[in-house]
């Protein structure tokens, strides 16, 4: 889940500066400065690995159903990462939402 708090608190960071050139420099675990990222990308990768974690919780709720070994608190755990992931990328959408709006607001 740390990939995706990196790449959603990333692409929060730059939302007010939302557009198709707008670039994000991601530090790497050893303190360099990565090449940099497209906010597109970065939006991309951040919904596939929501994506990823809700197939992982649908795998784990069928599990548990069928009785092929999957515990309580396996299905429970992966239903929670996977509905907080989703509301994170939310709020971002949201804050993203919002920066637009303000931008298509002002006056020139």
């Amino acid at each position: 889940m740390q990939p995706l708090t990196n790449a959603v608190m990333a692409a929060a960071a730059s939302a007010p500066n939302f557009s198709s050139s707008a670039v994000v420099q991601m530090p790497s675990p050893t303190g360099q400065t990565s090449a940099p990222a497209p906010f597109s990308d970065l939006f991309t990768d951040a919904v596939g690995q929501v994506n990823q974690l809700e197939d992982q919780a649908r795998v784990a709720v069928d599990g548990l159903m069928t009785g092929a070994g999957v515990d309580v608190h396996q299905a429970m755990i992966a239903t929670q990462k996977a509905s907080m992931a989703f509301e994170l990328a939310l709020a971002v959408r949201n804050k993203a939402v919002q920066a637009y709006q303000q931008v298509i607001g002002m006056q020139f």
